[in-house]
């Protein structure tokens, strides 16, 4: 059972920070009236857009295009059952600019299948949240084996977690 005090929230900073620090999201957007769910990669941009890496000519760029959208990433231990999650909501617009998507495709932003290359949709974060839940202090370390019984036990170091 999760206890209320392994969840933090995490401030809009802090979750800023976490984008950067995985190259996968998943976009969440309107397709023929119904939620859908993408993975795709993704970079945060030097004004702080996410600029995400899609396929050309898939239904996905024209589906973002000029609406709102959603963004979310994580990362998460599955042993130590903690991690976190950011979520970012705002405006998508297809980058239209040759120059900011020659910029982009010269950096290595690629989406996940490269053919027929790469078209970009950049999402400006309007609202953003996230959570963080922490290891559970109660739970008992893993039994030491005869090889580790003399090393030293942590708590796992989450990403962006400060340890000291």
């Amino acid at each position: 059972m999760d206890r209320d005090d392994r969840v933090e929230t995490l401030s809009e900073a802090e979750c800023l920070r976490l984008l950067g620090t995985v190259p996968l999201g998943r976009v969440v957007y309107t397709e023929h009236a119904l939620p859908a769910v993408l993975p795709v990669a993704f970079r945060v941009a030097a004004d702080g857009r996410l600029v995400l890496a899609l396929r050309t000519g898939t239904r996905v760029a024209r589906a973002l295009d000029g609406t709102v959208a959603a963004f979310q990433v994580d990362d998460f231990d599955r042993a130590g059952r903690c991690g976190w999650s950011v979520l970012v909501h705002g405006r998508a617009e297809v980058v239209r600019d040759s120059g900011e998507r020659d910029v982009l495709r010269s950096g290595g932003l690629r989406p996940w299948v490269p053919e027929p290359g790469p078209e970009y949709v950049a999402i400006s974060p309007e609202l953003v949240s996230g959570r963080r839940i922490l290891p559970d202090a109660a739970q008992p370390a893993p039994a030491p084996t005869s090889d580790t019984a003399s090393a030293p036990t942590s708590a796992p170091v989450l990403p962006g977690r400060r340890t000291g």
